[in-house]
C-alpha cells in the first residue's frame, strides 16, 4: 500500500507520496532574499544543504504564514530541484489503500493540475499534491533554481 506524509497547510490536510519526502524539519532560521517570488520565504540550510523554502499556504491561498518560526519544513526532492515546504504540521504517516483513493474533477482544472488525487478517510478528506507538477508550475522557478545554484557555488 502506497504511503504519504500528512500535514496542514492553510486550513486543510494535504499529504504528499513519502518517496518525495526527504525530511521533517523545525523551521530554524530563513535568510530572506529580495526580489524573488511572494511565495519564496528564502532559503534555509538543512544538513548542509541550501534550499528553497517556500510557504505551500501563499501557493494554495495567497495568504502567507506570519512567523515561520516553529513551523515544519517538509524538504521534498522533485524532478525540478530539493524544496522545503513550510507547512502548519506534519501530523502523521498514513498507508493508503488503493480504494480509499480518488481521483478529482478539480485535477483538469489548470491551476491546481499538481492535485493528483483525494484520499477518502471515514472522518476526513485529504487532497493529495504532485510535488514534481506543483513545483514545476511555479512561476519563476527556473531563477530560483539559478539563485540557489549560484548560492551554493559561492560556498564551495
Amino acid at each position: 500500500m502506497p504511503k504519504v506524509v500528512v500535514f496542514h497547510a492553510g486550513k486543510e490536510e494535504y499529504c504528499l507520496p513519502i518517496e518525495n519526502v526527504v525530511s521533517i524539519e523545525r523551521v530554524e532560521e530563513v535568510r530572506s532574499i529580495p526580489h524573488l517570488p511572494s511565495y519564496v520565504l528564502g532559503l534555509v540550510k538543512v544538513r548542509g544543504e541550501l534550499i528553497p523554502a517556500l510557504d505551500l499556504a501563499d501557493i494554495l491561498y495567497n495568504t502567507s504564514v506570519e512567523n515561520a518560526a516553529g513551523m515544519f519544513l517538509l524538504v521534498v526532492h522533485t524532478q525540478t530541484m530539493q524544496v522545503g515546504l513550510v507547512v502548519k504540521g506534519a501530523k502523521e504517516i498514513l498507508e493508503v489503500s488503493a480504494d480509499s483513493f480518488t481521483n478529482v474533477g478539480l485535477l483538469a482544472y489548470s491551476k491546481t493540475n499538481y492535485f493528483s488525487g483525494i484520499i477518502n478517510l471515514d472522518d476526513s478528506m485529504i487532497t493529495q499534491i504532485d510535488p514534481d507538477v506543483l513545483v514545476g508550475s511555479l512561476e519563476g522557478i527556473k531563477e530560483i533554481k539559478d539563485y540557489v545554484n549560484e548560492q551554493k557555488s559561492l560556498q564551495n
